[in-house]
């Protein structure tokens, strides 16, 4: 088992940046990929960001790359999804989740473990 638990949303005016957290604990932090995703009211959760077990490769998004920035520190089981330039449309619900078993990491489904989400939203 893989808990997470995220933090650092809230409510930024549009050009703010925010840094999100997430702590793992559970299993072996190494053992696993690691992503954020994103999900609004009415639509599907999205593709964010995902971070390979040792950091050495990050994948983005089209609408966030070049803004956002993850990055993962193994000593203290944390990731953290730096966000910044932000926009109205970045508003939603941010998800960590975690990859153990290799699926699709740009997939909501290829994710074996979430956190409960922190609300970004950015005012205009």
């Amino acid at each position: 088992q893989v808990q997470l638990v995220e933090s650092g949303g809230g409510l930024v005016q549009a050009g703010g940046s925010l840094r999100l957290s997430c702590a793992a604990s559970g299993r072996t932090f190494t053992l696993y990929r690691m992503g954020w995703l994103r999900q609004v009211p009415g639509k599907e959760r999205e593709f964010v960001a995902a971070i390979a077990w040792n950091g050495s490769s990050t994948y983005y998004s089209d609408s966030v790359k070049g803004r956002f920035t993850l990055s993962r520190d193994n000593a203290k089981n944390t990731v953290y999804l730096q966000m910044n330039s932000l926009k109205p449309e970045d508003t939603a619900v941010y998800y960590c989740a975690a990859n153990l078993y290799w699926g699709n990491i740009y997939s909501p489904s290829g994710y074996d473990y979430w956190g409960q989400g922190t609300q970004v939203v950015v005012s205009s």
